[in-house]
């Protein structure tokens, strides 16, 4: 398998969008990013260069995805094999063309557009290709970071793509289209592999989406599809991490002392896992070089950082300054991490690690979990989001997001939970949770685990330490405690005995256990027995 290509080709020969209507005569192909930063610097606003290099773009009003926005095209060949409901809404056929119309509509009237042709997968094996028409410079480079670049001789030879990306987010979905529910839309219409984006300039859209792609062709060929990071160690041996935002699933996969496959998207194959994306995109938000050295050396030229904040004369970014949104973002070529692992396959995973981050401060910091366990966990997705307003912080609020990424899956969470469960069995891998949250008490009351303890159970995780180590069963949520670590206080591992009122424990654990079993009634007409046995006990 060859590396990628680090410098982007620009074809020679003219290349036209008439096959989609579009008769734009300027369009530039897969630009290098030298030339992207001119063309950003010149038509994009808001655009900058940071004192480190990285270029800086404006996203817009929407600084974050727009999930409730999102909508699968009902169709009979495809509609079997989606998991409809909140997370895939379905569209009629009709509606989807007058937001296609719209967009090409609104491509059409630009002076010039930029087409980025890539891979999605490393492995040849399952790769597609993916071609993505926009008209900001900023959506071209990103999307030549988080995708995987074709050689020269590649991307003369890449023909027609498997899926194309419509991306007209400057230009507004018509809210009285049948249903519409604002001027956002994200279409995705399998049967024509296409993706229209309307009125959203996010980028991470196009991402998710292409991931989203991903999760509807992987399953129907009996590979795993995860919203996970993976890194490997000097003797091969592979650890996948799933959580959600703010778990610190991009940051523990910055491991000085494994190599990165990926950190956000990968495939588990009978023949091991394969990275979906060529970049990584990471969360910026008080970002230190001392903290996480490896992601912040990693934001330099060629990178692309959304919705910061810098300083006007010395171009300094200001990572604590929310001012535009906390949910500021970094993208950068996966071989900006210098050690990361190109091409980025490897093969069996020995640990799968669940990150969670509980701001209950009830989960122990570390676990071990049964299959069925695993499943159960895997299904719920669960992490705690820390809710606040200007007159003070409130309680925690849970979140479940089944398979640790909900809102990109196709399928039911059982399909994707099916394939957890027989590569898990077949490979004999070892299943942890891992509480990145609270201790001492829930938000505001307890502290966050400090990072390196978290760093420290992953490496005993990695090393075998805690794999032969002695255990208690936990009494409501059935888990396997190790009762030591390495590099982390022995009564750290009990959360209970961290908290100075072990009875406030027990209730926050009993609100907290319901919330688990009120969240997997939905799933109990499709989950077996066992699975459901395997959750807390009230």
């Amino acid at each position: 398998m060859e590396a990628r290509n680090l410098e982007a080709s620009t074809m020679a020969e003219p290349f036209d969008l008439e096959q989609y209507g579009i008769g734009v005569e300027e369009i530039h192909r897969n630009l290098s990013p030298a030339v992207l930063y001119e063309h950003a610097l010149k038509y994009d606003a808001g655009s900058a260069i940071t004192r480190r290099g990285a270029l800086v773009a404006m996203s817009g009003d929407k600084t974050g995805r727009s999930p409730l926005d999102k909508r699968i095209i009902e169709e009979d060949s495809t509609k079997d094999g989606v998991w409809w409901g909140k997370v895939n809404i379905p569209l009629n056929h009709s509606s989807y063309e007058i937001n296609r119309s719209r967009a090409i509509d609104y491509l059409n009237t630009r002076e010039r557009l930029y087409v980025v042709d890539a891979f999605a997968g490393w492995d040849p094996k399952y790769r597609i290709k993916v071609r993505i028409v926009c008209a900001r410079p900023y959506h071209a480079l990103f999307m030549w970071n988080m995708m995987i670049r074709p050689t020269p001789e590649q991307l003369a030879d890449f023909g027609e793509p498997d899926y194309v990306i419509f991306n007209a987010g400057g230009f507004p979905a018509n809210r009285f289209t049948e249903g519409m529910t604002s001027g956002t839309s994200i279409n995705l219409q399998f049967g024509h592999r296409e993706m229209v984006i309307l009125g959203t300039e996010y980028a991470g859209e196009m991402k998710k989406g292409v991931f989203t792609i991903m999760n509807h062709l992987m399953p129907g060929r009996g590979v795993l599809s995860m919203h996970c990071s993976a890194t490997e160690g000097d003797d091969g041996d592979t650890s996948i991490l799933f959580g959600l935002s703010g778990t610190g699933k991009t940051t523990l996969s910055a491991d000085p002392n494994r190599r990165l496959i990926g950190d956000d998207e990968h495939c588990w194959t009978d023949e091991g896992i394969f990275n979906i994306e060529g970049g990584c995109y990471a969360k910026v938000i008080d970002l230190s070089e001392e903290a996480e050295p490896d992601i912040f050396r990693a934001l330099r030229f060629g990178a692309v950082l959304e919705n910061v904040v810098y300083d006007p004369v010395n171009r300094e970014v200001d990572y604590a300054d929310t001012s535009i949104t906390t949910n500021t973002r970094g993208s950068y070529p996966i071989e900006y991490i210098d050690n990361a692992k190109i091409p980025c396959v490897a093969g069996q995973p020995g640990n799968v690690i669940f990150l969670t981050c509980d701001a209950f401060g009830v989960l122990p910091p570390v676990s071990r979990l049964t299959p069925e366990q695993a499943m159960y966990h895997f299904i719920s997705g669960y992490t705690a989001k820390v809710a606040g307003t200007e007159m003070g912080v409130t309680d925690p609020e849970a979140t479940f997001s089944p398979c640790f990424g909900g809102p990109f899956l196709v399928w039911h969470p059982a399909r994707y939970a099916e394939l957890l469960a027989d590569r898990i069995r077949k490979h004999n891998a070892d299943v942890w949770l891992v509480n990145t949250g609270w201790s001492g008490g829930g938000f505001g009351v307890g502290s966050r685990m400090k990072l390196s303890y978290t760093r420290a159970i992953i490496d005993a995780i990695h090393g075998g330490d805690l794999k032969n180590v002695e255990t208690v069963t936990e009494p409501v949520f059935g888990v396997a405690v190790p009762t030591s670590c390495p590099g982390v206080p022995a009564e750290l591992l009990d959360p209970r005995n961290t908290w100075a009122d072990p009875a406030a424990y027990d209730a926050a654990r009993t609100k907290l256990a319901t919330l688990f079993t009120d969240n997997f009634t939905k799933y109990a007409d499709v989950a077996g027995a066992e699975i459901q046995a395997a959750g807390p006990k009230l």
